[in-house]
């Protein structure tokens, strides 16, 4: 019998086998079978399909288009591709791509039909975090991955919306409370910020936050924690003064309305012995030059895929602080491997410019992917979550 695969959003199901996707069925692995080569609903064909040894088809009914092309950093980085890659018309309506075999991870990818790059419209597993939007494909291995819900103890996530003062509206983040949360003990808390153009709940749907922080904590590689996980869009990332503005208001927005709320509503250790801030790109660059000004609230941090090329002088007044050796608990800069050489460049900046002042940090390049959430997961799982309010 050929093995199911499944693909995840929100904390719903979509699963699909070798011959059918996303029954609605049951959560990440191991969903029911469906072995009657079913269509997804509202779909004309099957796209994408998986087979046991990791082969990947796409497949799109489109009888008037000239030119089909996959396409998507982190699926051409696993295939090694550089350049997107080109379907071929089986029939007079019918183009198909076959590629692989893929190493089971989650992948983002897009087609390009006719020069327009759009999402797979037959997928329904899709994101909206840049534009246009993205359809994202699951290829599972022999057993659930560290980001699947295992069948372990389950923590929450919960939204919050609340009034800002400071940014004049409402606004939302997302709390995950672990396994057997008690609001009369005090946890620590690690608030996580996304990149450019993500929401709050980002950090839940691709990062898959809450079923790796569920897993470490089952395993006993990770403290039970909180994990907040705001809005860090401030200012209009596209508008032209985003750099002179967001920093300053993000941390008024930190300090006056995020942790202040968080700390009201949840059973928090309220010291920076007891606080984190870490963040993937934007979010990252967040956490460098707001979060090393803050070491009143934070004491940990985590720059994933960011920093800068100037952190001598955009973090000075860090650097050259004779104590913060003292005040930090735990820093991590990482990133991943297929971005070192490009994007990359920042953390590396960031990483000797600390290791010149001889500021303790933890500096880690792992995974297979690269400005993606391929890596962010990767770290997560691997470095941020199991080095947090540990002994170092």
């Amino acid at each position: 019998m050929k093995k199911l695969f499944s693909l995840p959003l929100l904390w719903l199901a979509f699963a699909f086998s070798t011959r059918a996707q996303q029954a609605h069925v049951n959560l990440d692995w191991n969903p029911l079978k469906n072995t009657q080569n079913l269509h997804p609903f509202g779909a004309n064909v099957i796209s994408p399909e998986v087979t046991d040894d990791h082969l990947v088809t796409f497949r799109l009914k489109a009888p008037q288009a000239q030119e089909v092309l996959l396409t998507g950093g982190p699926i051409l980085l696993a295939l090694k591709a550089n350049k997107p890659i080109p379907f071929k018309k089986s029939n007079d309506t019918l183009w198909t791509l076959t590629v692989g075999p893929v190493k089971p991870d989650m992948y983002v990818y897009r087609l390009i039909v006719d020069g327009v790059t759009v999402v797979d419209p037959n997928n329904t597993l899709t994101g909206f975090s840049d534009q246009p939007g993205y359809s994202q494909l699951v290829v599972h291995g022999d057993g659930p991955a560290y980001y699947d819900a295992r069948p372990v103890p389950h923590g929450a996530v919960t939204r919050h919306v609340y009034h800002s003062e400071v940014l004049n509206g409402e606004r939302e983040l997302y709390v995950y409370t672990p396994p057997g949360y008690n609001p009369k003990k005090k946890y620590p808390v690690l608030y996580l910020l996304g990149g450019s153009g993500e929401l709050a709940s980002t950090w839940a749907l691709d990062g898959r936050a809450n079923f790796i922080a569920d897993n470490l904590i089952a395993e006993g590689k990770a403290v039970p924690m909180l994990i907040v996980m705001p809005n860090n869009q401030v200012v209009h990332r596209s508008d032209p003064r985003h750099t002179e503005l967001t920093f300053k208001l993000f941390e008024e927005e930190l300090r006056r309305q995020i942790v202040p709320f968080v700390d009201q509503h949840y059973g928090t250790i309220t010291r920076p012995k007891g606080r984190a801030l870490a963040g993937l790109s934007m979010g990252g660059r967040h956490t460098q030059f707001v979060g090393f000004n803050c070491l009143d609230l934070f004491s940990s941090f985590g720059c994933l895929s960011s920093g800068d090329v100037n952190t001598e002088q955009s973090s000075a007044k860090f650097l050259n602080d004779p104590a913060v050796n003292k005040k930090i608990d735990y820093l991590l800069v990482g990133q991943g491997t297929g971005e070192v050489a490009t994007i990359g460049q920042r953390a590396v900046a960031l990483q000797e410019a600390l290791q010149k002042h001889k500021i303790k940090h933890d500096y880690y390049v792992g995974g297979d992917g690269a400005h993606d959430w391929g890596t962010w997961r990767h770290l997560l799982y691997y470095r941020l979550l199991p080095n947090l309010w540990r002994n170092h």
